[in-house]
């Protein structure tokens, strides 16, 4: 083979591998958004989506390793592309009517049958090409064809760059629907660059891989217990990515910038660690690998109280971290070039299972994120066997820990003075047992189960030990939801997440029950942005209100409304409702509007189908935790809201958010509606009473409607940046919103 022809044919091939892997991965991110507002903005589409992807993979890895036991050379070649040439023709992906409205329940098969109904088909053949090229690059005699592997090392780097672009460059500048077109261009030429490779394949000699000599038959041939490994090792950061995506975005958005920075460093640590010389060595991940899961602990302690960017690069950083100590033993171990299909259909299998379980699995076997301390525990099993350290603190590590676990445990269930004392020392004792694995796991050389089983027990302290009186946790599809006690007793909390989303005191300072009409704290006191655009609503109409709430939580605002008035509240998460009905949890409901309207659905949905021109109050409140549902802030759903308003109505958006500025996003939907807006910020430093601080924007067609609002020194009028693009369905930018925050903007 001449040198020109073999760096064409190196070319070509790298060429068409980076191109797949830039589609296979920027459609990802692409279609979800485009199917979020079915559902929400729920972070477990984004999950769900995950699962269908890592199955879909191991189909288009199974798929091609089949074609390859095909000994003619053609029948490959032209199967695969008559495959690709029929997935374009189903090009640009859309939702067709079926898919219009979701299931009142079993969103998750509704989402996968979504998922294989539109974009399967493209997807299935572009998840075949990363195997299949490098299996046709060995065959071309190509003299780097003996070791491919570093093939997959530029298949990841467009994975990363199609990820990484994603939210920093195509959701900013484009649309969704010139996203969609781009994607399908970028199709048509993927097709034109594999015939080329095809047509190498073909004009090259026969090949055999009995021409090759083997080195290592241990390596040629492996074993199930090689499989085995390489599937474990392969499904613990697959799931591992799964669920701290879910945390981290359950947080701030269900957006694509919180889906991709996950999945662009679990793409990464392929990249680094199937290059011929890794930049970081193996033994260094090993080494900090303990470090690195008993940060993820410190984290989990601390909550999602604190900087944004430093809690997203604390678990990011360790995600890293694991993820390249479980790839980089997978290259350590990866076997000769005839078995290559093979180990990547062990790779894919070992990813569809780590996703079942963190993306499917988990949710509907956990009331509360276990899978993400349970996938801790079993990143600590896959540290390789080491010598261990004979000294006698290692040979009385067992008796010592399970000891110290049988005590914590047993003083966990004891009522008075010792639960009391253990929650004071919560925090400080979860760090030392996990400060007491990582040092067992570097300095003591303790082998790995011992090192997964202290994990395990630093993990089960913040479980046992919440820093409550009671906790009662909830899951949905649609999140975590607890219910806790504080601990004098005296408040009932409703969290999601880290987010306070209600509060009712339950019992008075000198600790007596209290009666009658529950007062409205959290964001809802009457002082509070909410209270007062709700008072100037009902003065402007001089009589009682028909209003309309998005967002129930604790029903709270259902002690806002006077007799005679007529409410209804929207809502798309029954756990929620559940939540706020039980007068055991929350009397809000039971004291104040025991016959309340609720409707069921996202709002989207179930409002545009409201009579026009009836509400004199609309609230939008339909936070999950810090996560913004993006499709209810938009000039199209701002116009459906305009639409259900009487002749002077007001909206009321509460957009309090610790990490997006939300206050200019709704300011401009609103003015592309020809509407007049108006924002709250206060901050009144009764925490300790769980009264928030609170930035609200209330919306109007005209001053008048507002009343007094239009004259108070509290509320700012407000215009549209004339710089910030309007959000709409087809367009949003979450990074922006991060960005205004950080810098401190308020409106």
């Amino acid at each position: 083979m001449s040198p020109v022809s073999s760096t064409f044919i190196l070319a070509a091939y790298t060429v068409s591998i980076f191109v797949s892997a830039l589609l296979l991965f920027s459609v990802q991110p692409l279609f979800t958004k485009m199917i979020l507002p079915r559902l929400g903005g729920s972070p477990a589409v984004w999950s769900v989506a995950m699962v269908f992807f890592q199955s879909l993979l191991l189909g288009g890895y199974a798929y091609a390793h089949f074609l390859m036991t095909i000994r003619n050379r053609v029948i490959p070649v032209v199967i695969h592309l008559a495959l690709l040439g029929i997935a374009f023709l189903t090009l640009p992906l859309a939702i067709g009517e079926l898919w219009s409205t979701p299931p009142e329940s079993g969103y998750q098969l509704w989402m996968l049958a979504l998922f294989a109904g539109t974009v399967g088909l493209p997807f299935f053949a572009l998840a075949a090409n990363n195997p299949l090229l490098q299996a046709w690059f060995v065959r071309t005699r190509h003299p780097d064809g003996q070791d491919p592997y570093f093939l997959y090392a530029s298949s990841n780097i467009g994975s990363f760059l199609a990820l990484l672009s994603y939210p920093l460059l195509l959701e900013p500048v484009f649309s969704l629907r010139t996203q969609n077109l781009i994607w399908t261009y970028g199709y048509g030429l993927l097709i034109l660059l594999i015939a080329t490779c095809g047509g190498l394949l073909l004009a090259a000699p026969a090949y055999s891989f009995q021409d090759r000599k083997i080195v290592d038959a241990a390596t040629a041939n492996p074993g199930w217990i090689d499989r085995g490994r390489w599937i474990f090792l392969a499904a613990v950061p697959s799931g591992l990515l799964i669920a701290v995506t879910a945390h981290i975005s359950a947080d701030i958005a269900a957006a694509p910038l919180l889906w991709v920075l996950p999945l662009s460093l679990y793409l990464l640590t392929w990249v680094l660690v199937f290059r011929t010389r890794p930049l970081l060595p193996h033994r260094w991940m090993l080494l900090l690998q303990p470090a690195a899961i008993a940060g993820i602990i410190l984290l989990l302690v601390g909550g999602g109280e604190g900087n944004l960017f430093i809690l997203l690069a604390g678990h990011l950083v360790c995600f890293f971290i694991i993820a390249m100590a479980c790839h980089g033993e997978l290259a350590r171990r990866r076997p000769d070039a005839r078995n290559l299909t093979g180990f990547y259909l062990a790779l894919s299998f070992g990813g569809m299972l780590g996703g079942l379980f963190a993306g499917l699995i988990a949710p509907f076997s956990f009331n509360w994120i276990a899978e993400y301390p349970i996938l801790l525990v079993m990143a600590a099993l896959c540290r390789p066997d080491g010598k261990a350290s004979a000294s006698s603190t290692t040979r009385w590590y067992w008796p010592a820990l399970i000891t110290f676990a049988a005590i914590v445990v047993i003083a966990s269930y004891m009522n008075g003075e010792a639960i009391r004392w253990l929650s004071d020392i919560r925090a400080p004792l979860i760090v030392c047992v996990a400060t007491l694995s990582m040092i067992g796991a570097i300095l003591l050389r303790i082998d790995r189960w011992k090192f997964a089983a202290t994990i395990a027990l630093s993990l089960l302290l913040i479980q046992l030990l919440p820093g409550y009186q009671h906790v009662e946790t909830i899951r949905s599809f649609f999140g975590i939801h607890k219910i806790l006690v504080t601990q004098d007793g005296r408040y009932h909390l409703l969290m999601h997440g880290t987010t306070v989303h209600g509060a009712e005191k339950i019992l008075n300072d000198d600790g007596t029950p209290i009666t009658g009409r529950p007062e409205t704290i959290a964001y809802y006191h009457k002082e509070g942005g909410i209270g007062r655009a709700i008072a100037a609503a009902r003065a402007r109409k001089d009589g009682p209100l028909h209003a309309a709430v998005i967002g129930l939580g604790s029903a709270a605002l259902a002690c806002a409304s006077q007799p005679g008035e007529s409410w209804r509240f929207f809502e798309i998460d029954q756990a929620v409702v559940d939540i706020a009905r039980d007068p055991n949890r929350f009397s809000f409901i039971q004291k104040c509007q025991p016959n309340l309207q609720t409707v069921i659905g996202d709002a989207r949905l179930t409002f545009a189908k409201e009579p026009d021109g009836i509400y004199d109050l609309i609230v939008l409140d339909a936070y999950s935790s810090d996560s913004i549902p993006v499709h209810l802030a938009t000039r199209e759903a701002m116009n459906i809201y305009k639409n259900k308003l009487a002749p002077h109505g007001v909206i009321v958006v509460h957009v309090s958010n610790r990490h997006l500025e939300l206050a200019s996003v709704i300011v401009g939907i609103a003015n592309a509606n020809h509407l007049k807006s108006w924002v709250f910020l206060n901050d009144p430093n009764r925490n300790a009473e769980y009264i928030f601080a609170n930035q609200v924007v209330i919306v109007a067609r005209d001053e008048a409607d507002v009343g007094d609002i239009a004259r108070s020194n509290m509320w700012t009028p407000a215009t549209p940046d004339e710089h910030q693009r309007i959000w709409t369905d087809d367009y949003s930018n979450v990074v922006g919103a991060v960005w205004r925050r950080w810098r401190g903007d308020r409106s």
